[in-house]
């Protein structure tokens, strides 16, 4: 099968597009052969850089922390997947044999596209643990960016923050897609009001089309005044960053209303921000980093998604040999939406 490989770490020429030997399924395991995986900033370009030595990635490394696509073998021992079915993977999972339903797995565990091969593949075997069932009505390039970000997001506002419908919440990066998901689950899934904020018209126009109450264009408009103002000077209840600029997350820090909390799973921007102590205590505010998810509400997210409440922001679909081009791209800061990669692509 065609695959890309790292064999070194460096700039996106470093990302080979080469053949590598189809993965056969282990016991408890199925093979998806893929008709989809997101590019993502860190967990992909930052690590092929080189960024990210902590993550201590194995090369040579098929990257590729996500995928979806179609069942094409599963292991002995599986009972519940078939050939046929579709499903998407994700995320931290078993990297040794386990059972079916990996519930009794005490083994090493990684991501796949760091500490096991990922989605930059024609086919990749996954425990079936780590797989979920695609619905009807959700094609694959969506399914890819909702098993990556929708969760996440999901986790951070139901679970860390447990935002409730009369509050309000202010999501920062709307035209991002931590932050153009998170505008969704909050008005859509949860029933909050939502303010979204953005370093510029277009990407505030995002979030007011996606059903935000409010978009602020933050290079243009004082953020705290617009949000102060809008809250009848009370402030937010959440505040969801996944960014952590510098410049404007102090601004935001302040416009968290009393025992108001800061969610976050992301600093790309950062990652050293100045925050008013004095402003912290005085609100009793929570600060929470949470990053990946909850697993039982992964089926949730998907549930959503086929039902029109979230919907992905995908700006480019390019093919499996273009992931040096698509690498490019994300660097150049060109791009908002997800880029993903399509193995059956020409």
């Amino acid at each position: 099968m065609k695959a890309i490989v790292i064999h070194r770490y460096g700039p996106p020429d470093v990302l080979s597009y080469e053949d590598v030997p189809d993965p056969m399924p282990r016991a408890g395991e199925i093979r998806i052969a893929i008709h989809a995986a997101t590019v993502n900033r860190v967990l992909d370009v930052s690590l092929r850089a080189g960024k990210e030595g902590f993550r201590a990635a194995r090369l040579p490394l098929i990257p590729g922390v996500d995928c979806a696509g179609i069942v094409d073998a599963v292991g002995p021992d599986v009972i519940h997947w078939r050939k046929g079915m579709r499903a998407a993977a994700a995320g931290v999972m078993p990297l040794d044999v386990c059972g079916e339903d990996g519930e009794r797995y005490a083994g090493p565990t990684g991501m796949m596209g760091i500490k096991r091969p990922g989605g930059f593949a024609e086919k990749v075997a996954v425990p079936a643990c780590a797989a979920v069932e695609i619905p009807d009505g959700l094609d694959f390039h969506h399914a890819a960016v909702v098993m990556r970000h929708v969760p996440t997001a999901w986790n951070l506002l139901c679970n860390v923050a447990q935002l409730k419908p009369h509050e309000t919440v202010l999501i920062m990066g709307a035209g991002g897609n931590l932050g153009s998901i998170g505008i969704q689950i909050a008005k859509n899934v949860i029933g909050a009001r939502v303010i979204a904020a953005a370093g510029s018209e277009a990407r505030a126009r995002i979030g007011r089309a996606l059903g935000a109450d409010l978009a602020i264009n933050y290079e243009k408009d004082d953020l705290h005044a617009e949000v102060m103002r809008f809250t009848d000077g009370n402030g937010v209840d959440v505040l969801y960053d996944n960014i952590a600029n510098p410049k404007i997350l102090p601004l935001a820090f302040r416009t968290i209303g009393m025992n108001g909390r800061l969610v976050t799973a992301g600093a790309h921007a950062g990652p050293n921000v100045s925050i008013d102590f004095s402003y912290l205590y005085h609100h009793r505010i929570t600060i929470k980093g949470q990053p990946g998810y909850h697993p039982p509400d992964v089926a949730k997210c998907f549930a959503a998604a086929a039902a029109g409440k979230i919907r992905a922001q995908i700006e480019r679909i390019l093919p499996l040999s273009q992931a040096a081009a698509a690498h490019r791209l994300i660097e150049s800061g060109e791009v908002s939406g997800k880029i993903v990669l399509d193995p059956t692509l020409g």
